[in-house]
């Protein structure tokens, strides 16, 4: 039996959500507290993880996949910098939660998923969002499709960012992305020049881990 969430009780976890977990931890952006404040986490999870919404760590979302905690989703958005013009690549949307918060600040979402599953709750969830893209696809190649874009946001942790998604991004662009270093898991910003690419850490968090972003290991003698 599918066990739904009471709105009022949602409503309250979601308020208390940005009052303990994103206003003490330098998520500034008035644009991204209130759509945090706004957009019910829940609709964007498997049923079964719907109770889970929003709490301060990963949620499990099957197969092996996890939903970003709260924070770690706040902290990166805020440090994009958005503005209203952008074109924003969303890599690892899961069941569609982040590209719901950046709608309402951006001017075009391509949100990108490799899971069947978590597709089709994005697909539902987002239906009636104009500015939202869904796309199906390997998320360590990106989405040719529509780049060059403004802002690459990967809602995850990888070992590395693959150049092939570094080159979707417009000279100028930005990118923000966890990074696991050491087994640390960080927060990272770049932005894209006409002489290269780098990234540089920012904070310390909880960040989950996305599949396909291994870096590539080298031969032992």
């Amino acid at each position: 039996m599918m066990i739904r969430s009471d709105p009022m009780a949602t409503r309250a976890e979601r308020h208390a959500m940005v009052a303990s977990q994103l206003r003490p931890n330098a998520v500034t952006d008035e644009r991204i507290v209130a759509a945090m404040a706004s957009v019910p986490r829940e609709d964007f999870l498997p049923p079964a993880a719907a109770l889970l919404a929003y709490r301060d760590r990963p949620i499990p979302l099957g197969h092996a996949r996890e939903l970003n905690p709260p924070l770690a989703t706040g902290r990166l958005l805020n440090q994009a910098e958005l503005d209203a013009g952008d074109r924003v690549l969303l890599v690892g949307a899961a069941g569609g939660y982040a590209a719901a918060v950046l709608a309402s600040a951006v001017a075009h979402v391509t949100a990108l998923e490799s899971d069947p599953g978590l597709l089709a709750i994005a697909r539902a969830a987002l239906a009636d969002v104009s500015n939202v893209s869904v796309v199906e696809g390997p998320l360590n190649q990106g989405w040719e499709a529509n780049a060059p874009y403004d802002l690459l946001i990967v809602d995850g942790a990888v070992e590395e960012l693959p150049a092939g998604l570094v080159n979707q991004l417009r000279v100028g662009g930005r990118a923000v992305t966890g990074l696991i270093e050491g087994g640390v898991s960080r927060l990272a910003a770049g932005r894209k020049t006409a002489g290269g690419f780098g990234l540089a850490t920012f904070v310390d968090t909880d960040c989950v881990m996305l599949p396909g972003f291994a870096r590539a290991r080298g031969f032992r003698f």
